[in-house]
């Protein structure tokens, strides 16, 4: 069952009415029930792993909060985080760690059979994996009091309209509002319904229309000419950009509509400044949680602290050991953030590069800001402002080559064709796309700009003659009327498209 789906269509307004129907202490049984159907809709033959995972964090957190012994709390939570983790790593990395051995061993010319297992990828595993280690993590650290009740945590772990895609929540948000008594409102109505419509619209209007060009060039690198690809990854810029934060929208709105506020998943990033700015604007539930659970352990990190400025004294240079344990701290980080992405070395490298900006932008911040006060260039200037968007942009859009490419050998191909094959004939027919398409395109991406403004700076009422606001109602109606709209053409058509995000 995908958010634009039918059955969703006919699965959501049900549960929003039972959520307001049915009293508040009663009301966790009937959104654990849903939740949990809802995720068997894709394999009723995984929940287990859920399960295993929500009753292994929960028990933990219990242990932990009935032992004053710091060794045992460091136990319990150390085989919660291997537990979980293992269960994460068996069935979505096995196989990619097992073809990567296997092939490192044949280029030393010996002989290996492959060792692959017939594995489901359990839909959202990463998603909920992490927010039970956040979960098990701030009991540890005793920033939070553990859960006592366990239909309330598993909810928390399996709350429907994030489950499968986030955005990753933590209990201290998530957790009280599961708990909250929450009554109908009708601002909270309309203001889900426009979140949710403008996730549609990005999600069926444009990620879907994009994913048709985008995958013509990158099915086929061997004919891609160094201008198809890239449009075709300015594109997959978008695509996976409308897909994602689609999503979130969805998620968000429909949360929303009962009451209850998931936490901001994107805020216009590729308005960013830097690619440290970006990474606080794009999947901010992932970012923090690296932050706070890799970046932040890793820099401060004693051990790695004194062999940093032990480095720095053997070559008489102090910035080495103020500065190597952030950069070793932001390479393992986004090591880490590209392998949580996918199982494959395309994702990884996508990672590392993301991660060698950042130590690049560091290095050479001093000397930028000097370059800039010899050549008198007013870095608060709009112009300026506008020209540091287009170099992360860019930047940005080189390094999804890596994250798109469905393989390490087309990535080479694609890479090769990008420096050495600029021919301009064909392109359209590479992109199979027409004049119209691509005016369509060009519209379509302004319009979602449009979109994302309003939802991030609001949505604008028109005043009336004597004060007031234009009828709430009529906003409202008119936005439910377009979501009906938006499904039944969704269903006239092939068909609902996955999102991107759900094989992560």
């Amino acid at each position: 069952m995908t958010f634009n789906s039918l059955q969703y269509l006919i699965f959501f307004p049900i549960v929003a009415i039972l959520h307001f129907v049915i009293p508040t202490k009663y009301r966790w049984i009937m959104l654990l029930a849903a939740s949990y159907y809802f995720y068997m809709s894709w394999n009723p033959n995984l929940v287990f792993l859920i399960a295993f995972t929500t009753a292994v964090s929960y028990a933990s957190g219990r242990l932990m909060a009935g032992t004053d012994s710091k060794n045992a709390r460091k136990a319990y939570m150390i085989v919660t985080v291997v537990a979980c983790l293992g269960v994460l790593f068996f069935y979505k990395y096995f196989n990619f760690l097992s073809s990567s051995v296997t092939g490192l061993l044949r280029l030393f010319r010996l002989p290996v059979e492959d060792h692959l297992l017939d594995l489901i990828l359990p839909v959202g595993i990463s998603f909920y994996t992490f927010q039970t280690l956040s979960y098990v993590i701030d009991v540890y650290r005793g920033t939070i009091e553990p859960e006592r009740h366990f239909g309330y945590y598993a909810l928390f772990v399996s709350f429907f309209p994030q489950l499968v895609a986030g955005p990753i929540e933590r209990p201290q948000n998530l957790l009280p509002q599961l708990k909250a008594e929450h009554r109908f409102s009708a601002d909270d109505l309309r203001e889900g319904l426009k979140i949710v419509l403008a996730g549609f619209f990005k999600k069926v209007v444009i990620a879907d229309q994009l994913a048709t060009y985008v995958v013509a060039v990158y099915s086929n690198p061997e004919h891609a000419t160094a201008p198809a690809i890239i449009l075709a990854t300015v594109m997959f810029t978008f695509q996976v950009y409308c897909d994602f934060s689609g999503y979130t929208d969805i998620a968000v709105g429909c949360a929303r509509i009962m009451g209850i506020r998931l936490m901001q998943n994107f805020n216009l990033p590729y308005m960013s400044r830097s690619i440290s700015e970006f990474w606080t604007r794009w999947h901010i539930s992932l970012t923090s949680w690296f932050q706070d659970y890799v970046f932040y352990p890793l820099a401060t990190n004693k051990k790695l602290s004194r062999w940093a400025r032990k480095l720095g004294k053997k070559y008489n240079n102090r910035r080495i050991g103020v500065m190597l344990p952030q950069f070793v701290a932001l390479f393992v980080t986004f090591f880490l953030s590209g392998l949580w992405h996918g199982a494959a070395w395309t994702f990884v490298l996508w990672g590392c590069i993301h991660g060698v900006y950042q130590i690049i932008g560091k290095l050479t911040e001093k000397s930028r800001e000097d370059l800039c006060a010899k050549l008198r260039i007013d870095r608060e200037s709009k112009l300026w402002h506008a020209w540091q968007i287009f170099i992360v942009f860019w930047l940005g859009v080189f390094a999804l080559i890596f994250f798109r490419a469905n393989s390490v050998a087309d990535l080479g191909i694609l890479l090769n064709n990008l420096f050495t094959n600029w021919r301009f004939i064909d392109l359209l027919d590479i992109l199979q796309i027409d004049e119209t398409g691509l005016i369509t395109v060009f519209f379509s991406i302004v319009s979602m700009s449009f979109v994302d403004r309003l939802l991030v700076q609001g949505w604008p009422m028109r005043s009336l003659p004597g004060g007031g606001t234009l009828l709430k109602t009529e906003t409202a109606g008119f936005l439910l009327i377009a979501i009906i709209v938006s499904w039944f053409m969704l269903m006239a058509g092939d068909g609902a498209a996955a999102f991107i995000y759900f094989q992560f």
